[in-house]
């Protein structure tokens, strides 16, 4: 991982670069091409008339793109595959009719006839079994009409065969796979590995997809009979049933196994997507996490927060992108070097507050740095970040008196220390009732308290009550291989960042991608290249997408959960990836045209193929922006703010790494909740970039000022820290890892000769305990009294020594 943090990374990547460097590609581009590329560098570069972005963050894209990315555009022949293999199981026993004409009981009929041939002992009679219920996981394409009917029929299918036991029988199958020396080192013995390296854990690992992801998403429409279904689906796949630990456990096992170089054929896009659903379908997306989190802080007595989170987002939107340098100094010489500066655009600053403390009406020239944001940057709510958010207050409690905050501010503020009045402003001072009522206390700080008297009077509080939470199950099954299963995470992170240059040591991704025979044509060429991107983009939003999920989940289970996660991906140099992540041109990321409408899923199933060309291929598609690639950065972002936040140590490593012009970067996407994220970790590190780099980014500390939340003791807008290194807060970090550790070994260490377990010295009791025999004991029983109590001699000696 040392990449991560060595090295320049270089801001303006190639996105054919990789394609040449492995000999899919010409080493240029088509003229065309080439003149087509420089266009949209120079208008992403060189405009600030960015579009806003009408972006709605969630859980993920829409079902029918959920289930496109699963598939690369090398697999597709492997669909007729498929329905060949269906039909010729089918079609003698259908009698001329089609798969939607026949009855519940006739379909599971045929269900359970396709399941008996997973049982035989050919390989290859297997394998056409799998793909025949592959087949029919995919919606049974060949009967539909239209992209509705496939998905229809493939949501239907799911239910049925998960009702018939399938997902079991493919998970044996699963396991059978990953124990298969004789596949990893055929694949470590060859010199390049294709998709033909791993067809059969794809075809299982596609099947268990589809049932995960149809499955998990719930319709008002439902029967109860599929409601049932999905919650006992959600109870196997939480909790371990045929074996001692949770399915999720089994495919971070393929993820450290593909990293360690020993299995380098598995398809580590089907795993990382399938781990990322089942971490989202067992766990609980961010509106369950949201209602957890309020039936915790009812739990434990916390009052609700001031404002409806929800509301604050949707009244939140995108600002104008940041001036370039290059228009900067055009409009100096436009102005003729005027000693005062006429009136700038603030966007929509002046609709939330009318005074605002940082307007400066000094002259332009020192006011903004050449990437600096334009107007104030307004940032959309995050509605996990909080602790927690409460509806309106129960009718039994007595009414909390609220207090009325400056209508430009779009957030309550808070307060974590009410015994100090030390920088705080002449108002609070003569109403400390009103620093008392922002006091927040979140889950985390109940949490340390409670750890913290347990540490004290372990023998007095007794053992902890733990509730047995599909959370709480992941992390005691993840605890003693975590950190590997971090770095592996990263690992690949890294090898799938437009960013990062090709290395001979590093991990090879594309194995699930890469067809047989190289391309020998600039069209297959093109083709394999946006196959390559687009395999990439989906291994980035997968891993940043569960990475999220298990940090989020961990903290409000226990903060010290969160915090030993949090520890070994900043050890695994997390902190310099994401910044070397963001270390592009952003514009380009974010509107990136890495995919063939035409070859997605389910639209190449009912349609006939046009013939492409190498126009329609570099024309892409008629989005306005790339969905997986700004839900990426998002999701990074916000890794970033959960890694760094109150911690000041890593808040350090932002400044030493120069992470502030990537981020001013990064705030020329018009999207509210990236640029929110943005401002945030620009706002942790402003008192150690000193007073010089606030004066010339006032426009940003405006920004600040009103689109992140106050807190009222924090000296972010005038501290100055700029002589503190990293290693002045590593005292900070090491008392944290002591902490982290103790709540490890008191919660999960139970050994069995504990100093402080009890002793029964009661001979009558200890005589009268009945212990577990083997079946067979009493037909030796008198063959063992002979060999182990007469044939003996009694050492009355040592008897008499113990007494």
């Amino acid at each position: 991982m040392e990449e991560a943090a060595g090295g320049a990374p270089n801001p303006n990547p190639n996105p054919n670069a990789g394609r040449a460097r492995m000999g899919q590609l010409p080493a240029q581009p088509p003229a065309k091409g080439r003149e087509l590329f420089r266009g949209q560098r120079k208008e992403s570069e060189g405009s600030v008339d960015f579009p806003t972005v009408e972006f709605e963050y969630g859980d993920t894209d829409s079902r029918g793109a959920e289930l496109a990315e699963l598939y690369s555009y090398t697999e597709e022949p492997e669909l007729s595959t498929n329905r060949r293999c269906f039909e010729e199981e089918f079609c003698p026993q259908a009698r001329g009719r089609q798969w939607p004409e026949l009855d519940k009981a006739q379909q599971r009929a045929q269900v359970l006839r396709l399941l008996e041939g997973l049982e035989v002992v050919s390989r290859e009679r297997r394998l056409r079994a799998a793909r025949a219920i592959l087949y029919l996981a995919q919606g049974v394409f060949g009967d539909c009409e239209s992209e509705g009917d496939v998905l229809h029929w493939s949501r239907h299918n799911s239910f049925l065969l998960y009702q018939l036991g399938t997902f079991n029988a493919f998970l044996e199958l699963l396991s059978m796979e990953i124990d298969n020396s004789q596949a990893c080192s055929s694949a470590l013995r060859k010199p390049a590995i294709s998709l033909a390296d791993s067809t059969e854990l794809r075809v299982l690992l596609s099947v268990m997809y589809l049932l995960v992801e149809n499955i998990r998403v719930e319709l008002e429409t439902d029967p109860p009979e599929w409601k049932s279904c999905r919650e006992t689906f959600r109870t196997e796949l939480s909790f371990p049933m045929r074996s001692d630990e949770p399915f999720a456990l089994l495919l971070f096992t393929m993820v450290t196994k593909f990293c360690s170089g020993h299995a380098p054929h598995f398809p580590m896009k089907k795993v990382l997507l399938l781990l990322w659903k089942v971490l989202l379908f067992t766990l609980g997306g961010f509106e369950t996490l949201q209602t957890m989190k309020v039936r915790r802080r009812e739990e434990l007595g916390l009052p609700p927060l001031p404002e409806d989170s929800i509301q604050v987002m949707r009244s939140m939107r995108a600002a104008s992108p940041p001036t370039c340098s290059i228009e900067l100094a055009e409009q100096q010489q436009k102005r003729g070097h005027r000693s005062r500066r006429p009136l700038m655009k603030q966007d929509s600053l002046d609709i939330y507050n009318e005074r605002d403390p940082f307007k400066n009406d000094e002259t332009g020239v020192d006011e903004e740095e050449g990437d600096e944001v334009d107007g104030g940057i307004e940032g959309e709510l995050d509605l996990m970040e909080r602790d927690a958010l409460l509806p309106t207050i129960p009718a039994q409690r007595p009414p909390i008196e609220r207090v009325s905050f400056p209508k430009g501010l779009p957030w309550a503020p808070k307060v974590r220390d009410t015994e100090t009045l030390i920088g705080l402003p002449r108002p609070i001072h003569e109403s400390v009732k009103t620093l008392k009522q922002h006091k927040y206390i979140s889950i985390s700080d109940i949490q340390i308290k409670n750890e913290e008297e347990l540490e004290k009077c372990p023998m007095s509080l007794g053992e902890e009550e733990v509730q047995e939470t599909p959370c709480e199950v992941l992390y005691r099954a993840m605890l003693y291989n975590l950190p590997q299963y971090m770095i592996a995470l990263l690992k690949i992170l890294l090898a799938a960042a437009p960013t990062s240059k090709a290395k001979t040591d590093s991990i090879n991704i594309l194995a699930d991608v890469l067809p047989e025979e190289m391309p020998i044509t600039v069209l297959q060429s093109m083709k394999l290249g946006i196959d390559v991107n687009r395999h990439k983009e989906i291994i980035v939003k997968s891993i940043s997408a569960l990475l999220l999920l298990l940090l989020k989940h961990f903290k409000l289970n226990h903060i010290y959960q969160f915090e030993y996660v949090s520890q070994h991906l900043v050890f695994a140099n997390c902190i310099p990836l994401i910044l070397k992540f963001f270390n592009q041109n952003i514009m380009s990321y974010i509107t990136a045209k890495n995919s063939i409408s035409v070859l997605d899923y389910p639209h190449c199933t009912v349609h006939e193929l046009p013939e492409l060309t190498a126009e329609s291929l570099e024309g892409g598609d008629n989005n306005q922006f790339c969905w997986r690639n700004l839900f990426s950065c998002i999701n990074l972002l916000r890794i970033l703010n959960k890694l760094t936040k109150w911690k000041h140590s890593r808040t350090m490593m932002l400044v030493v790494f120069k992470s502030a012009p990537i981020l001013k970067r990064a705030l020329k996407v018009k999207q509210a909740m990236m640029q929110l994220y943005v401002l945030k970790l620009l706002k942790i590190q402003t008192k150690y970039l000193g007073r010089q780099w606030r004066k010339s980014n006032m426009k940003t500390m405006s920004a600040i000022y009103q689109k992140v939340r106050h807190r009222m003791n924090d000296d972010w807008a005038y501290g100055n820290d700029i002589d503190a290194r990293p290693w002045d807060f590593q005292a900070e970090e090491c008392t944290l890892r002591a902490s982290i550790e103790a709540f490890n070994s008191r919660r999960y260490d139970k050994p069995q000769d504990s100093e402080f377990a009890p002793v029964d010295n009661c001979l009558q009791s200890v005589l009268g305990q009945r212990l577990e025999l083997p079946e067979d004991f009493h037909y030796s029983y008198e063959l063992w009294l002979e060999r182990e109590v007469f044939s003996q001699p009694i050492r009355w000696e040592e008897l008499l020594r113990y007494q």
